[in-house]
């Protein structure tokens, strides 16, 4: 038996990608230890590692995110390596030199390219200098907003607005106009200071409805450098990936320059782990967007293509083992593509919904992979991202792969937070999903045009449960009637007061309500203005007297990673502030009372 490339492996992450990292370590023989959070204690990472120690509480300064405390938990374990995964810690260079200078092993690339890559004006500028093509814009900071309608007259609109330090959309801001540029500029720094604690904004050409493509990268310390096939995320909401398929629908002109600018780019920094290099294509051309230097969260599709475990690779690098493929030993074989479901409500823009699970079951069948750490009374906290599961589907070909992802989605079933499933379901019958025409403008109208449409039994029921504190499942709303043996499934669309699928309500409990109506209802009526969501306030952006007008943003939340504008409902003049920047709030909590 091969010699484990490390004794054992702290994972600094959780959810589901620190269960796959255990899964892929054990494989190659090395011992495990988890890190918890206070709400994370029964997770499923905890339980399935060799060990498991407490980091302290849910907010992640406290804890995944305290550098002191997982160095303290890898002395005190003896481990000799540690993983990030994905967020948190894995595209921090600093984190990644104090794992090193600890005499332990940084599961990453090393901290140089990290810096390289992690600036986005210095990657930028890295890859000029390497020749590969950039999307059009500067390559210095913009000092304030005066710069950036100078940087849109000369680029021209719309102009994107992009933190420096940021990744997954955060810190990106739309400017179409010259009038929307002080408040994009101001709204993008906002955000770069509050996700990255770095306030550099730069500018660039915002192409519209491009896609996303992107290639996945695979690098030892030997000089080896492959690249494990494209693809295609551009069906994405708030500039987040919703969905992921492998290989893209590019012509074979683009492949071939992307793939070659890939390796470029790789050997420009001297990579030397698992990567992405993240581009642009519009017509018959591509744009170097970004590199992730590190696992990605879609890694899965290209796993599947290629049947290599990257995750493996990726620990074997660190050990300093060489490649165990090379480059014309990779033959990609059908289709894949991975959804991502979110507690999320695509009805109200894609709101957080943190919330307890109460019924969890997920598909199977050949083909079909779910990467996920919930179980039923899993709680998704407003802690963490809002992901609850990524759903893989393999076929021999992009239509088989189509159909067989609706059957996967169709047997899926959540209930208790509403969640991406009924979006997911109605896109694989989309036509410009079907034809794979989409680009990068194409998921949110879609959604929204989907938000007072009648969704099937899974988003209503995740609904139902949690306004009416019940029910399971489409079981919430329907009735099971067996006729002369033969069973059917009823569902109620309108009931008496009172009344349930399963006869009257006990205790005066309350009757399952419409999706939305409620909720909608409750966060806008009357003088109040109330939070949506439990969250942090990042900013109140009005005081005691303004005038605000119907739509006017009045507070910012920032909630599961994500950044949510609470806005008046009507007009009026602000007569009282209940919240100020910095306080958490609860789900239908008073921010400010309008007069």
């Amino acid at each position: 038996m091969t010699t484990p490339p490390f004794a054992k492996i702290l994972i600094a992450n959780r959810g589901e990608i620190a269960l796959r990292i255990i899964r892929s370590a054990k494989e190659l023989g090395c011992g495990t230890v988890a890190v918890y959070s206070d709400p994370d204690r029964d997770a499923l990472h905890v339980r399935l590692a060799d060990e498991a120690y407490h980091l302290g509480a849910a907010a992640p300064a406290q804890s995944y995110l305290n550098a002191d405390k997982l160095l303290a938990v890898a002395a005190q374990c003896g481990a000799d390596a540690i993983h990030p995964g994905y967020g948190f810690f894995a595209e921090n260079a600093a984190f990644a030199r104090r794992v090193i200078e600890a005499g332990l092993t940084w599961i990453g690339p090393h901290p140089a390219a990290i810096d390289a890559m992690g600036d986005k004006v210095r990657s930028r500028q890295a890859m000029i200098a390497a020749g590969v093509p950039v999307v059009p814009g500067g390559t210095q900071a913009l000092p304030d907003a005066a710069a950036a309608r100078l940087a849109a007259q000369r680029y021209g609109l719309p102009l994107a607005l992009k933190a420096s330090g940021g990744g997954g959309g955060k810190g990106l801001k739309i400017a179409r106009t010259l009038d929307e540029i002080e408040s994009a500029f101001a709204t993008a720094q906002r955000e770069a200071r509050a996700y990255f604690n770095n306030p550099v904004i730069y500018a660039e050409r915002y192409l519209d409805n491009p896609k996303h493509v992107e290639l996945q990268i695979l690098a030892d310390k030997h000089g080896t450098i492959v690249h494990v096939g494209e693809r295609d995320c551009s069906l994405q909401r708030r500039h987040q990936k919703l969905w992921e398929e492998a290989p893209a629908r590019i012509s074979a002109h683009v492949r071939d320059g992307l793939r070659t600018a890939g390796i470029t780019a790789a050997r420009a920094i001297g990579y030397d782990s698992v990567g992405t290099i993240e581009c642009l294509v519009a017509d018959d051309e591509f744009f170097f967007l970004e590199m992730n230097t590190r696992i990605q969260v879609e890694h899965t599709i290209s796993e599947e293509i290629s049947g290599i475990d990257l995750v493996r690779e990726q620990i074997c690098v660190a050990a300093g083992r060489p490649l165990s493929i090379a480059q014309g030993d990779i033959v990609f074989a059908g289709h894949a593509i991975e959804v991502r479901i979110n507690a999320e409500d695509p009805a109200h823009d894609f709101r957080p919904a943190p919330g307890t699970i109460v019924d969890y079951h997920e598909p199977g069948g050949f083909g079909v992979r779910v990467d996920s750490a919930a179980y039923p009374g899993f709680t998704i906290t407003p802690d963490y991202d809002s992901m609850i599961a990524k759903l893989i589907v393999w076929g021999r070909e992009r239509g088989e792969t189509l159909q067989r992802l609706a059957r996967a989605l169709d047997e899926f079933r959540i209930a208790g937070v509403p969640t991406t499933l009924p979006l997911l379901r109605a896109l694989v019958d989309f036509p410009p999903v079907i034809a794979a025409s989409y680009g990068t403008a194409t998921l949110e109208p879609f959604a929204a045009g989907l938000a007072a449409a009648p969704t099937n039994g899974t988003a209503s029921s995740a609904a139902a449960v949690s306004d009416a504190g019940g029910g399971t499942g489409a079981d919430a709303e329907t009735l099971r009637v067996e006729v002369n043996g033969k069973l059917f499934r009823v569902r109620f669309v309108d009931l008496p007061a009172g009344l349930g699928p399963r006869g009257p309500a006990a205790d005066g409990a309350k009757t399952a309500v419409k999706r939305g109506g409620a909720r909608r209802s409750r966060a806008a009526s009357g003088n109040e203005i109330r939070s949506p969501m439990h969250g942090v306030v990042v900013e109140v952006a009005v005081r005691a007297g303004d005038a605000v007008a119907e739509g006017d943003v009045v507070v910012i939340i920032e909630a599961m990673k994500m950044m949510n504008e609470i806005r008046a409902h009507k007009a009026g003049l602000v007569a009282a502030l209940h919240a100020a920047a910095g306080d958490t709030v609860e789900a239908q909590s008073a921010l400010l009372t309008l007069a």
